[in-house]
């Protein structure tokens, strides 16, 4: 499985691991399990958009920082690709919703 991130994804990660020191770690973890299962495998994923060979999904981050809050991860999978493409993190306390407009110019960016 191949893994990426938008540039704007980067900039919240910088900006997110100063607040929590075991980020690093925890997205690590993160990854290993999404690729094995990307499109999740429980009820903490949640496949919010999907086109013919992308999905955009969902899913919560446990931070061992944040001891039971957690962080909210979107990325897009490409089952095609074997690609899976960091989109947004945020802390649910911050920020009630993920932000559309930059899952629709993700979307219009992949499938240009």
């Amino acid at each position: 499985m191949n893994f990426d991130e938008l540039n704007k994804f980067s900039k919240e990660l910088k900006r997110l691991r100063k607040k929590y020191k075991s980020l690093p770690d925890d997205l690590k973890e993160f990854q290993a399990v999404i690729s094995i299962t990307p499109l999740g495998n429980s009820k903490h994923f949640n496949v919010i958009t999907q086109t013919e060979n992308l999905h955009i999904i969902k899913a919560r981050l446990f931070c061992r920082y944040l001891k039971g809050s957690s962080l909210r991860v979107i990325y897009s999978y490409s089952e095609r690709e074997q690609q899976i493409i960091f989109v947004e993190v945020y802390f649910k306390g911050d920020k009630e919703n993920e932000d559309r407009s930059r899952i629709k110019e993700h979307l219009s960016n992949y499938c240009n």
